[in-house]
């Protein structure tokens, strides 16, 4: 098969204590009737600084922890498995070689976990050995050889020698569109790079939306946009990673909110913002300012057309007791030819329809009156109509791709075609006195 016949059909699982610049191995991820399951390590039940994985899905005791109903795997780890991107990196790897003890077909969640790269989302790795870490590729990659194995990839081609550890830096990250991790001496980042099939520039809208959420008051991840190989590339700055007193690098303790709703991968589609709701209510830290955090979110989501708003594009820290909310990301404007338009999660009951009406109806859930929510609406598309021209001239957007983007995914008409007549009333004045200058 591959990396060791997938560590003999198992993985040591190695965690980043807090504040911790090294991992200590805490238990073993193998499988049990064609399913992974994972028990704690005794060494790692001994230690006095010891916190679960993620308590309701794998509380900290010995033995085999049974998986929630209807998982394959624990959710939590899950997380930390390369999405479609990172396959894609895989499979080209291992066809470039073209090794006769490789079968594509066996290419599993296990062996996915041991071959991606060790610079993954959150606090996790997968090692074969128990004793051992071995980080796997952490050398260095410059962004135009990232850029131009992306493209490789984006394309089908196989990866030359040269290039062929290059895109392992992206391999364990969540997603569809081609990414890899970097880092300076002062900052880790996730880059984001153009795809041959973008129709518009899908880069340069997110970092205007990113920005502008920024703008509103959204507590959103920072973000530069640059080039490489002649495309653009949006660097993503890693809220995962923090340095500790002595100035050594650690990983921080992340969950998304697939995992939080204790749901498998093919029933996302029931995710809605009220649940989470009630999770933040019950199991976060500061509950009443997420909640309203959260609810800003949402809107602003529908207001600049972020349709892709899956519950893997939320996510919590977990400190071993409660949850605290990260701050937003891929928040990324969604190809839109008409104006009506669905939000991945559901806003209120099962309704996911884009429309601000519909966040309105779902306030109580968020323990906002009326008026306060409204006032975040309000706030929201004038905010985004007063920076709009300047963050598309910070982000070098053409007048051609401006236009394209006013009043298709940011602030389209059919997000608010169900308020109040006196809101839209309010709102239209400065929506129809948007003039764009360049």
């Amino acid at each position: 098969m591959t990396s060791s016949d997938a560590g003999a059909k198992g993985a040591y699982v190695w965690i980043w204590l807090a504040d911790q610049s090294e991992p200590v191995v805490c238990g073993r991820l193998a499988y049990r009737d064609g399913r992974l399951v994972f028990n704690y390590g005794r060494s790692y039940l001994a230690r006095k600084d010891a916190v679960s994985l993620y308590e309701p899905e794998l509380p900290l005791r010995p033995g085999r922890i049974d998986l929630l109903p209807r998982m394959d795997m624990p959710s939590c780890i899950r997380d930390g498995s390369p999405d479609a991107w990172g396959r894609r990196v895989i499979i080209n790897q291992i066809t470039a070689k073209k090794s006769d003890d490789i079968d594509l077909a066996e290419l599993d969640e296990l062996a996915c976990l041991l071959l991606s790269g060790s610079n993954r989302i959150g606090n996790l790795d997968f090692q074969e050995s128990a004793t051992v870490y071995r980080p796997r590729n952490q050398s260095a990659a410059s962004l135009e050889d990232l850029q131009k194995a992306s493209e490789l990839v984006d394309s089908g081609q196989p990866l030359p020698e040269e290039l062929d550890q290059a895109l392992v830096h992206g391999s364990s990250i969540g997603g569809a569109r081609p990414k890899a991790t970097i880092r300076s001496d002062e900052r880790h980042y996730i880059a984001k790079f153009s795809s041959s099939t973008d129709t518009y520039s899908v880069v340069k809208a997110e970092y205007i939306a990113m920005k502008l959420a920024e703008k509103v008051g959204i507590d959103a991840a920072p973000v530069e946009l640059t080039e490489a190989h002649g495309k653009d590339v949006l660097l993503i700055e890693r809220f995962d990673r923090h340095r500790n007193q002595t100035g050594a690098w650690c990983r921080k303790a992340m969950v998304s909110g697939l995992t939080i709703f204790g749901i498998p991968e093919q029933e996302a589609r029931y995710a809605s913002y009220e649940e989470l709701a009630e999770q933040i209510r019950q199991r976060f830290t500061e509950p009443r300012d997420t909640l309203h955090e959260l609810y800003r979110r949402m809107v602003f989501n529908i207001l600049v057309g972020n349709t892709d708003d899956h519950a893997r594009n939320h996510a919590a820290f977990w400190d071993g007791k409660q949850l605290t909310l990260t701050p937003a990301y891929d928040i990324c404007p969604q190809g839109r030819t008409g104006q009506e338009a669905s939000q991945a999660m559901s806003i209120h009951g099962a309704n996911r329809l884009s429309q601000l009406g519909n966040c309105l109806a779902a306030r109580a859930a968020f323990q906002l009156s009326e008026s306060d929510a409204l006032d975040i609406m309000r706030g929201q598309a004038k905010g985004i109509t007063e920076h709009y021209p300047a963050v598309c001239w910070e982000a070098g957007l053409s007048e051609v791709d401006q236009r394209f983007f006013w009043r298709r995914q940011f602030l389209n008409p059919y997000g608010f075609y169900d308020l109040p007549d006196s809101v839209v009333t309010d709102l239209s004045s400065d929506l129809q006195g948007m003039v764009i200058s360049l």
